[in-house]
């Protein structure tokens, strides 16, 4: 820390976090599970590129919002995961101030598209049940492109402001984050000087980056259980459940591990509670995603099959 300009007060040039764990022995293991873990995740997402690249069957506007989810999912686990090994191996982990908000700002700009992301696949799900004589013309290439860059264009300015308003806090010491990763509860925690407007902007952006996200998300599927339920035949009304059973799973686990991350601001200390539903939203979402989206598909499964033993896709 440095001397600051008001008399005895320091200025916090660098954090230290506590990472997971300061058990010497389980600090060898964790670095073991969460490596295999990051290499599961990565390649997973990246099968799931490659069979949607390959496949001409999977050209089609939901799985051009699957890629993309896999892109984040991949710049979501690269920006916390990596870092956090790195903590696992030196006895105390140092982060300069500018690299804790340039994670800080990433992550949260990575997490705001997947929020709206799963928006645009929920409607994308409405049209295609609810309005499957248009959907080819209302979900054509340039709809889905300004779909992605509307989600892209919400979150960094979301993350832009977020990062903006904890740059100009006072950090005065200590500088120790009870957490494996730099986010706004613990870095709060560490301030020394008002976090009010830091709290508003939190609940402005949580209201729309989460709670709207998630009533468009229910209205849509309002829509399609309601078209859906009117289908005769049972075998229809499983196929259309179908394709958007993979999507909701999703939807439960991002949302759920991102509400119960968010809504603890009033805890006065953060606690191995926090760190596990950090461990649920930032490592087990992205690594569950690729499973939950080939499960139960066909067309995935095939055209992962023939990814991995080299196989020309059938003409």
């Amino acid at each position: 820390m440095e001397p600051g300009a008001w008399g005895n007060r320091t200025t916090v040039t660098e954090f230290i976090l506590l990472g997971l764990t300061e058990n010497v022995r389980l600090k060898p293991i964790l670095f073991v599970v969460f490596l295999f873990a990051y290499v599961l995740t990565i390649g997973g997402n990246f099968s799931i590129l490659a069979a949607i690249f390959v496949e001409p069957k999977l050209h089609t506007p939901m799985y051009y919002f699957l890629g993309n989810l896999s892109l984040l999912d991949i710049g979501c686990i690269t920006v916390t995961v990596p870092p956090m090994l790195a903590c696992l191996l030196p006895p105390q982990c140092r982060v300069p101030y500018a690299a804790c908000l340039s994670q800080l700002f990433f992550f949260h700009l990575l997490a705001g598209v997947d929020c709206h992301l799963l928006t645009a696949m929920a409607y994308d799900r409405y049209l295609a049940i609810c309005q499957p004589l248009t959907y080819s013309t209302r979900m054509r290439r340039e709809v889905r492109g300004a779909l992605v860059a509307i989600c892209c264009t919400i979150s960094f300015i979301n993350a832009l402001t977020h990062t903006v308003a904890v740059s100009v806090l006072d950090f005065c010491g200590p500088n120790v984050v009870n957490h494996f990763y730099c986010d706004l509860p613990p870095l709060f925690q560490l301030s020394c000087s008002s976090i009010h407007l830091n709290g508003q902007l939190l609940f402005v952006g949580a209201t729309f980056m989460g709670v709207f996200p998630m009533i468009l998300i229910s209205v849509s599927y309002a829509h399609v259980t309601a078209a859906v339920l009117r289908i005769r035949s049972a075998e229809g009304r499983k196929k259309a459940f179908s394709t958007c059973g993979s999507h909701l799973t999703v939807v439960c686990i991002f949302y759920g591990t991102g509400f119960f991350s968010y809504m603890r601001l009033g805890s006065v200390s953060a606690s191995d509670k926090d760190k596990g539903i950090g461990i649920l939203n930032t490592i087990l979402s992205p690594m569950l995603n690729p499973l939950i989206y080939s499960l139960r598909n066909p067309d995935v499964q095939g055209a992962l099959k023939r990814v991995l033993m080299g196989k020309r896709p059938p003409e």
